[in-house]
This record gives structure tokens, sequence and C-alpha cells, in this order.
């Protein structure tokens, strides 16, 4: 680890860089099993926010996994660096005032935790979403198989089957797939953002 590096801020403060922008970043975190529908959530949100010319940006396997965490496995080790990461780079395009989606399983409360002190250390809001569907649920949708695979023991350390997922005890927002359409998911975080002064519409 580096020890002879020193912190140069830049010459834009937040504020300014919010005013001149005309919103706040903030990161919006969305967690829950495989199939709940956190990706599904997380792209209607980003593409109704673009809709109201705000700036929005969506994390997720696509981008991450395939490039910056590509290094990566999915026991618990490398699921600790894979949401620390993620953490980081929230962290840094919200203090770039964008609206940040994060769309990862995250099971363990630890992470999201330091996740989230990251943020609240950087005076960044950030907004933990429980995507929440029952297991039979996220089973029967099982759009890319995994779950069976993992049911046939192909698939090791699989959330919800071999590994565990620790539900958020007190998230901002708590949406349940099966009783909630798309439509109603986005509409119930974009009223939570303009509640909270973090959106004006």
């Amino acid at each position: 680890m580096a020890t002879n590096i020193t912190f140069h801020p830049g010459s834009v403060t937040k504020p300014e860089r919010d005013d001149l922008l005309k919103q706040r970043g903030v990161t919006i975190w969305l967690t829950g099993l495989s199939a709940s529908g956190k990706s599904t959530i997380a792209c209607a949100l980003e593409q109704h926010l673009l809709h109201l010319q705000k700036f929005a940006y969506r994390l997720d396997g696509d981008n991450i996994r395939f490039g910056l965490n590509k290094d990566l496995g999915f026991d618990e080790k490398s699921r600790n660096e894979n949401i620390r990461r993620i953490g980081e780079v929230a962290k840094l395009f919200s203090d770039a005032s964008a609206i940040t989606i994060t769309a990862f399983i995250s099971p363990y409360r630890q992470d999201r935790a330091v996740a989230k002190e990251l943020h609240d250390k950087a005076s960044i809001p950030f907004i933990e979403v429980y995507i929440d569907a029952p297991l039979s649920v996220v089973e029967e949708r099982d759009p890319k198989g995994l779950y069976k695979k993992a049911r046939a023991g192909e698939i090791k350390d699989f959330t919800g089957i071999s590994a565990p997922y620790e539900a958020p005890e007190n998230p901002e927002i708590h949406i349940r797939t099966d009783e909630t359409s798309v439509v109603e998911a986005v509409q119930k975080i974009t009223e939570y953002l303009v509640s909270k002064g973090y959106l004006s519409l």
C-alpha cells in the first residue's frame, strides 16, 4: 500500500458543482437476491432520470465485473473486495454530482455498512434500497438458470442457496417486487429523492 501520497483537492467545490448541474450527488444502493429485479429497476430508474435531464449513471455487474473487478472471484473475500471497490467508485460518481445507481446482490450487511460509511465521511447521501422478493419467486423467475444450477450443486457459494444473504434491517426504501411493478418501483424511488431534496422536478 502506497504511503508517500498526499490528497490534492480540486478547485471546484462540491456545492459549486451541485449548483451548476442543478442536482445533488447521491448513491442509490440496490441490494437483493439474484433475480429479485435489481437490474431491471436500476435500468428503468436510470432511463427515467435521464429523461428528466438529470445526470445519472448505473453501476452493475456488466460494467464492473467485466472491467474494474474482473480479477475477483465469488468467494467471500472476493465479494467483500468487490463491494468495497464499488462503494469507492459510487462515491466518486456521486461526488461528481451524479445520481449513482448500483445494482449488486451485496449480500453482507457489513460490506454495505462499509460502503455507507465511505459516503457518510464524504457527506454524500447513501440510500439503501432493499429489492425484496421471496426465494420461491426468484427461483421461479431464474432467467439465467442459476438457481437450478445452484440446487444441483453446479455453482458453489450461490447467494440464497449455499451462501447467505443478510437482508437490510433498516433500508431507506423497501420494494417487494412480487407486489410492485417496475414503474411503481421507479416512482417510489423518485418520490423519495424529491422528498429529501436530492432531486427537483
